[in-house]
């Protein structure tokens, strides 16, 4: 067998699932994944890591060579390798196998194991799931034509918080925690999305009714942005509904109210 035909070889199993050998490959990297994700899980709970950190670091590295072969396997069989080590999942891959040789050369950079558990993103690659690829492009569509509204409505939020905040200061002071306006900001920002730690409390009648006023405020402003995109979101699923088929040009994706085709301009019939 010549090296190209290894290559090709070597990439239908890595690359594809269409075939029984590419698979069971996913299915063993989909178990590899959550198995060191788990390891480096485990490595952080202080009192396992105790009694078996050692064991469980020798497997971590383990798992972190045996993802350098793969990284380096994906490399080699690639059709264009820089394009695959520049993609979202080739970076992904990186960072997964980084932290182990930076530690070897870079004392205290083992803390960045943390960093394997991006390695779940290709969780999506390996299950192919490509039948939710149509609703997931739906789902970022509607984002995208909501980003200028949402936009403005940040700049809102930032605004009242920034105000209120500064109330704040002024009313409380810091004899009763509000230390600095970045703090009476921080407060504001924390009850209007009504998480409400209560680790800094308004105790002045004023400051409480303030507060009280914000409180009722939030729950007008929370349902903003879920309006805005169920909005834009109920208008893409009508345009991707409309698949009228173009007699021209066969395209089949139009606006709701098209009249012509947005491809080549002919007349829709229907």
């Amino acid at each position: 067998m010549d090296r190209e035909s290894l290559k090709e070889r070597f990439y239908v199993v890595i690359f594809e699932a269409d075939t029984p050998a590419g698979k069971l490959f996913d299915v063993l990297l989909f178990i590899a994944i959550m198995a060191s994700v788990l390891l480096t899980m485990l490595v952080s709970v202080e009192t396992i890591s105790e009694t078996h950190g050692t064991m469980l670091r020798v497997l971590n590295a383990l798992f972190t060579l045996l993802f350098t072969v793969e990284y380096g396997l994906r490399l080699w069989c690639a059709q264009k390798p820089i394009r695959y080590a520049r993609s979202f999942f080739g970076v992904v891959d990186l960072l997964a196998i980084l932290p182990l040789y930076l530690s070897l050369f870079i004392p205290g950079t083992r803390s960045l194991d943390v960093i394997k558990v991006l390695r779940m993103l290709r969780i999506f690659r390996v299950l192919k799931m490509a039948q939710y690829v149509g609703e997931a492009d739906l789902l970022l569509n509607a984002l995208i034509a909501s980003r200028r509204k949402i936009g403005i409505f940040l700049v809102t939020v930032m605004t009242i918080v920034v105000i209120v905040g500064s109330l704040m200061y002024v009313i409380e002071g810091p004899d009763h925690g509000f230390t600095s306006i970045p703090k009476s900001v921080y407060w504001a920002i924390v009850t209007l999305s009504t998480v409400g730690y209560g680790d800094i409390l308004p105790q002045t009648p004023v400051g409480q009714t303030l507060a009280a006023f914000l409180m009722i405020l939030a729950y007008s402003i929370i349902a903003v942005p879920t309006g805005i995109i169920t909005a834009e979101l109920g208008l893409a699923v009508a345009q991707q509904k409309n698949t009228r088929k173009c007699n021209a040009c066969g395209n089949v994706r139009h606006d709701a109210d098209a009249v012509h085709c947005k491809q080549c301009g002919a007349k829709l019939e229907g």
